[in-house]
């Protein structure tokens, strides 16, 4: 049975930050292939400062291009809104009935883990692998038999650093992949 890593976010945009950790989750976990799974609005943020959907699924598969264990997902762009990880984990489980997938989160979501829609389905589902972020306390989660801490080494960079860099006239290219770089400067995102 395949092992599909799910790394779900807004992805905006797409940095080298995020590839750091898919490349360690391909080299360092059981998966064999890494989805980038684009949420058009996480219920939890606002959306005026996201570009659009299509724009951000275009820069991650400008950033994935050289690793074909790396796919782009715009899965959720079909599925209501707000996307919930629930209803798109079961959706996928439908598409793909002989598949395992996991979900890559950040640490610092196990502190509102809980909050998740149906968490614990996702849980009876699939296994979290979870990279470090700074300053988590622990939680519950973290003994979860489901939820297995990946070492990753913690990279702090932020989309949001890239934005509002990018407004300030910063040249922030080793920030993010060139290719992503090259599309944002041509489109004249985030200015």
């Amino acid at each position: 049975m395949k092992n599909i890593g799910l790394f779900f976010g807004s992805f905006n945009p797409i940095h080298n930050g995020h590839m750091a950790i898919a490349n360690y989750m391909l080299e360092y976990t059981d998966i064999q292939e890494l989805w980038f799974v684009i949420s058009p609005q996480n219920p939890l943020k606002e959306k005026a400062s996201l570009l659009s959907e299509n724009n951000r699924y275009q820069l991650v598969l400008e950033a994935i291009e050289a690793e074909p264990r790396f796919k782009a997902s715009s899965i959720e762009f079909k599925l209501p809104q707000p996307s919930y990880t629930i209803n798109t984990l079961v959706y996928l489980k439908e598409k793909y009935p002989n598949t395992k997938f996991s979900l890559i989160v950040g640490e610092d979501n196990l502190a509102s883990f809980h909050k998740w829609k149906n968490y614990e389905r996702i849980l009876e589902q699939c296994d979290l692998l979870v990279y470090p972020r700074p300053n988590c306390a622990k939680t519950e989660f973290h003994s979860h038999p489901k939820v297995k801490m990946i070492a990753a080494p913690q990279i702090e960079i932020s989309s949001s650093f890239i934005r509002k860099a990018i407004k300030e006239n910063k040249n922030v290219q080793y920030f993010v992949p060139e290719r992503v770089w090259k599309y944002m400067m041509d489109m004249g995102y985030y200015k």
